[in-house]
């Protein structure tokens, strides 16, 4: 299948498709036109990347689960490390959406005199509460 219409059918850039051979995600079996060509298998390849991208893995973690021929191999340890970590970070979402809320409602006239703000404060500054959201947005 040529990478126009992987990225066609995907909705991935081809530069992503490029990005993702360098690394070696994904191989191409050959060229035709000068345009690389890649193998049956290279949707369902995609799909777990994705995937993977999407449960938070990085590109060298799911680079382990992909090899060369194409075929899957998925370390189930790494799948429960992984669904415990999102465990943790649900859990310490709802603890700042929670404080947030509470922060946009408080009838103190400075969110510095809200002890609930404050253990809020406190906690995100003493590192506790570590960063998620860039993490799970930024592309790539």
């Amino acid at each position: 299948m040529p990478t126009k219409e992987i990225a066609r059918r995907t909705g991935m850039a081809t530069s992503t498709l490029r990005y993702y051979e360098e690394k070696g995600l994904i191989h191409s079996v050959g060229r035709r036109a000068q345009r690389r060509i890649f193998g049956s298998r290279i949707l369902d390849q995609l799909a777990i990347i994705a995937l993977g991208r999407a449960a938070g893995f990085s590109l060298d973690e799911i680079g382990a689960m992909l090899h060369a021929n194409g075929k899957v191999q998925i370390n189930r340890r790494k799948l429960t490390a992984k669904a415990e970590e999102i465990d943790r970070s649900i859990k310490q979402l709802k603890a700042v959406r929670d404080g947030l809320r509470h922060a946009a409602n408080c009838p103190e006239k400075s969110h510095l005199d809200c002890p609930t703000f404050r253990r809020l404060m406190d906690a995100a500054g003493s590192g506790q509460l570590k960063p998620l959201i860039p993490a799970v947005i930024k592309s790539r």
